[in-house]
């Protein structure tokens, strides 16, 4: 009898086939289940308490994830590609993540009736280039030629990022001013040259949008109560030395914010300066917000910048409402470069799902019942809007695949405030079409790669057992 090889370290842990690949797929399950309540307008926040004890209060979903500290290695490509996601274009962080997982768990089925996974991947590749030829042919683009319609435009996508935060309720507020923001950037459109300042204290209305650069106050003197608050094109010196003790912090504050916008070079002493190394800005004003006073420079030259000052009460909110005009500025971002926009709401998910169940009836073999299993797996997306506003999702899908049925029926998604359909193109609920599409494909690409896996290996950890290392001295080596 040949004795056994053995290969691996003793402890490793090592699982293959089917049972390991469902073991994967429930893993991803879990993530989705986790972040599925926070979709739409009506969807639920988690609070998250670290091990710090810090608590988070979001309904972002890469945000939720990232706090989540995921250790099942299956189960981070979902993290990984919210991550991604949100990297890329901002918003649908949570889209990407319940797409995923509604695609392992259509594919969960033909992999336990003896479906090879590599027939499964290649039938989702192909549903998803068809998914994405459909959104680009149906897609309607953006009339840059006319200012006030673009600005029109991007204020809805704006908004549509908005309606499903926390404040969701003040959208009319903060979409023209996120959109302004992102207006009085350069051709680049740099995240960087947007600056998000957070004053406790007053109400979220406060807010406000300065057209430059606004740091907290660093300067106190004697005398300086007295001195005058406004100047108009003044000459700035920047400088790396210390006038005066403060905080480092506030030294890199001002030090990155000015040496960019207001031109001029930094020195290292105030000997010989000369106009060439000075910078400048339109007006510089110092004035109250809050409990704080704030430097203002306004119209800096040598670059497009500006900064919000967001006001609120709890920490954790004004935390949550920085993260919110993040996507609703990636998205106002991304529909400039990419004048294309499609309905939200669950229309282009419900009319991309019918696109490819009819499609699928085309073609023969197990490829048919995949790629229309792709498209039952899109409809997670509106039937999860009509879940967390307490809808009868049931009722409402039947609905959906019946007007997606007819010709004039392609933007019809979820009503959210009358518990109906209805027309979400002319409601104005508006995204950027890369938005769709970059979800589609994150989301089937980690699907791929998830199916693909049918061993993990996993080493045991070191100092484990007793093999785990040499034995232990007995000091200075001398016997007991």
């Amino acid at each position: 009898m040949q004795p056994p090889i053995i290969l691996l370290k003793e402890g490793t842990d090592s699982s293959q086939g089917i049972p390991q690949l469902v073991s994967n797929i429930n893993a991803c399950q879990v993530i989705s289940e986790a972040i599925r309540t926070t979709l739409g307008p009506r969807g639920m926040d988690k609070l998250i308490v670290d091990n710090r004890g810090k608590a988070t209060i979001s309904n972002d979903g890469a945000t939720i994830l990232k706090l989540l500290d995921v250790v099942h290695p299956a189960a981070k490509t979902l993290v990984d590609i919210s991550k991604s996601q949100d990297s890329e274009v901002g918003d649908g962080t949570t889209t990407v993540t319940l797409l995923a997982a509604e695609l392992l768990k259509q594919a969960k089925c033909f992999v336990e009736d003896g479906v090879h996974p590599q027939l499964i991947v290649r039938a989702y590749r192909q549903a998803t280039n068809l998914a994405i030829q459909k959104i680009k042919e149906i897609q309607v683009k953006i009339k840059t030629s006319d200012p006030k319609e673009q600005r029109g435009l991007l204020e809805k996508c704006a908004a549509t990022a908005l309606n499903s935060k926390l404040i969701a309720s003040y959208k009319d507020l903060f979409a023209p001013m996120v959109v302004d923001a992102v207006m009085l950037l350069d051709d680049l459109l740099p995240l960087k040259m947007i600056g998000i300042k957070k004053i406790s204290g007053g109400a979220l209305e406060e807010s406000k949008l300065v057209s430059g650069v606004a740091f907290k106050k660093t300067f106190s003197y004697a005398g300086f109560e007295m001195q005058r608050k406004k100047y108009k094109n003044p000459k700035i010196v920047l400088l790396n030395v210390e006038l005066e003790l403060k905080s480092e912090k506030e030294n890199a504050e001002v030090r990155v914010n000015n040496v960019e916008a207001c031109g001029g070079s930094i020195q290292t002493s105030v000997q010989h300066l000369t106009d060439d190394v000075l910078g400048t800005c339109e007006v510089f004003e110092e004035e109250q917000v809050g409990g704080e006073r704030f430097n203002f420079f306004r119209g800096c030259p040598h670059a497009k910048t500006c900064t919000i000052l967001l006001r609120g009460g709890a920490e954790q909110f004004m935390e949550e409402t920085e993260r919110s005009l993040h996507d609703a500025i990636m998205i106002v971002r991304r529909a400039i470069k990419n004048d294309a926009v499609v309905a939200g709401g669950g229309a282009i998910e419900m009319e991309i799902s019918k696109h490819l169940r009819s499609h699928a009836r085309t073609i023969r073999g197990k490829q048919q019942l995949i790629i229309s299993a792709y498209g039952k797996a899109l409809e997670i997306i509106a039937r999860q809007l009509c879940e967390n506003a307490g809808f009868d999702a049931t009722n409402i899908l039947n609905k959906l695949r019946q007007v997606h049925a007819t010709e004039d029926g392609k933007w019809f998604g979820v009503d959210i405030n009358n518990e109906d359909i209805t027309d979400n193109f002319a409601a104005c609920v508006w995204e950027p079409s890369i938005v769709k599409i970059n979800a589609l494909t994150a989301a089937a690409e980690a699907a791929c790669l998830i199916l693909s896996v049918d061993e993990t290996v996993k080493n045991p950890r070191s100092g484990q057992g007793d093999q785990a290392g040499p034995p232990a001295g007995r000091g200075r080596g001398r016997p007991r």
